[in-house]
């Protein structure tokens, strides 16, 4: 792993700034000589981190008045985007967000391994469908979640299309915190178990439509409980005020 150089941290840390609202979208940066000073760095140190903003279309530069923070929408750095979803409430939650483009993804994903899977990739499901039982049965929620997340996994390799699983690489660490998020709770590892071996079925079936329906379906009962017993139906009742 490479180690962050010192415009990298002075760069997190504007970044933690404004994702915390410190800064917000539309308001200008501290000047350099500011940020330098607060950071006990050069400000040439400095300077080069806000390029690396730049660069993400975090921040832009005015001519004449200085750097202003872009809304999120605007950027293009996915990693400082995953980091702003982090602080989101409600329907802006992480989990919920994280859901919906696990729904986008892993339903053509679905549909796609139904036709494209291999005998080896049944195997490795059946396995880590039975890890999940094991794992719920010793209330071990790391194990369930490692299971979880091996099962699509493997259902993301066997769409035959080498992009998909690519895509959820800049994901991983939202990922695991999301599925221990909702898989801390039992009632939520048993819906999860019997998704799953519905998922399962419909992928050894061969037919698409039903791998598509099982994991939409699944995608489904996950938000549903993903409501009901983490974030609560009056907080995205509030956030959908």
């Amino acid at each position: 792993m490479m180690r962050k150089t010192l415009v990298d941290t002075v760069a997190d840390l504007l970044l933690d700034r404004i994702i915390a609202g410190e800064i917000r979208p539309g308001s200008a940066l501290p000047s350099e000589a500011d940020i330098a000073a607060e950071s006990s760095v050069s400000r040439l140190t400095v300077r080069e981190a806000l390029k690396a903003l730049r660069a993400q279309n975090v921040v832009s530069v005015q001519r004449g008045r200085g750097t202003y923070v872009n809304a999120p929408e605007e950027w293009t750095s996915l990693d400082a985007m995953i980091r702003a979803a982090a602080f989101g409430k409600g329907r802006n939650n992480t989990s919920v967000q994280l859901l919906e483009v696990r729904r986008m993804i892993e339903t053509g994903a679905a549909a796609l391994a139904a036709v494209r899977h291999t005998e080896d990739d049944l195997k490795l499901l059946r396995g880590h469908l039975q890890r999940m039982v094991e794992a719920s049965d010793a209330r071990d929620v790391d194990r369930f979640v490692a299971a979880d997340i091996a099962f699509h996994d493997v259902i993301l390799r066997a769409s035959g299309n080498m992009l998909v699983p690519a895509m959820y690489l800049p994901l991983g660490r939202l990922l695991s915190a999301g599925r221990r998020e909702t898989s801390a709770v039992p009632e939520i590892q048993e819906h999860a178990i019997l998704m799953h071996r519905a998922i399962y079925d419909a992928l050894a079936s061969g037919n698409a439509e039903d791998a598509r329906v099982a994991m939409d379906n699944h995608m489904n009962q996950t938000h549903e409980d993903l409501v009901h017993y983490v974030i609560g139906d009056d907080a995205v009742a509030t956030a959908g005020s």
